[in-house]
């Protein structure tokens, strides 16, 4: 039973490989499948799924590449994280939707670079983007700008300083709920997947009455599967999982070089999500259905 990894990121957001990049990757790492879930964002998908078909014609390892998005949410003053699978991002109503995302985000960087104007650093919206074309810019490409221009000695002091949560110069963004985000998913024809759970520190209950409410707007899946979970984690996602009858899932959650230590497929080394836990969630397609 081979690996699959349905939960990673590229250049497109806030990973550091290209999807062409990735995809090669996969296919190195022996994958049977990987999802491209970059956050609030498609723009890699084409590239990737182009390359990987252009692999099999010419003969050559290959990999299944599942379009995907991360979308950031929030519940309660709290980031949740909506992951959706097999997405039909070509529909004109999900454009739209993921137009909006993007427009508030923009709105967001520009204030941003603005407080850090005022803490003496010289940088722009503009400045961004001409470092990191086509990406939709996140506060790990402020990181990289204030390391590599020398404002800080390390990705953690950038966060620490400048671009926390807690720091005077974040400015947090206007977000979906995640029932939106389900929404839109399903509008998209995809599946819809609780992203990473135990990183949310709810508490046992809290998190049970999120999952609930979330199952009742069409929530499918619950990552059960995460680069960082304890085998009580696991346990844990999987006893909610069959509560509350939702698919498998799981993923590393890779960045590339923005996440050190964390690899494709694997995770931090004991992370193994099998191919047979794609075969379900595909079963669950709209068209299969």
């Amino acid at each position: 039973m081979r690996a699959i990894d349905l939960h990673t990121h590229t250049c497109k957001s806030d990973g550091s490989y290209t999807p062409t990049e990735l995809v090669d990757y996969a296919v190195e790492k022996k994958l049977a499948a990987v999802a491209i879930t970059d956050h609030d964002s498609i723009e890699g998908l084409d590239e990737a799924i182009v390359h990987a078909a252009a692999l099999k014609k010419r003969g050559l390892p290959s990999v299944e590449v599942i379009p995907g998005i991360e979308f950031s949410t929030k519940y309660e003053k709290q980031d949740v994280h909506i992951v959706g699978l097999y997405i039909s991002y070509g529909k004109e109503a999900f454009q739209n939707a993921l137009g909006g995302f993007v427009d508030s985000r923009v709105t967001r960087n520009i204030k941003m670079c603005e407080n850090l104007q005022s803490a003496g650093i010289d940088i722009t919206y503009e400045k961004l983007l001409a470092m990191y074309p086509d990406a939709v810019i996140t506060r790990a490409h402020y990181a990289s700008y204030l390391l590599e221009h020398g404002y800080v000695k390390s990705r953690q002091d950038a966060f620490a300083r400048y671009l926390g949560d807690h720091t005077k110069y974040f400015v947090p963004r206007e977000k979906v709920t995640p029932s939106q985000a389900v929404e839109l998913i399903l509008k998209a024809d995809g599946v819809p997947v609780l992203a990473h759970p135990p990183l949310y520190h709810m508490g046992n209950d809290r998190l049970e009455a999120l999952v609930s409410f979330l199952k009742a707007d069409g929530l499918m899946g619950i990552e059960v599967f995460y680069s960082t979970y304890s085998n009580q984690d696991v346990r844990d996602m999987q006893r909610l999982a069959d509560k509350y009858d939702l698919l498998v899932s799981g993923g590393s959650d890779f960045h590339g070089t923005n996440k050190p230590g964390l690899d494709l497929g694997c995770g931090y080394g004991k992370l193994f999500v099998p191919e047979e836990t794609l075969l379900k969630i595909k079963a669950a397609l709209p068209h299969n259905s």
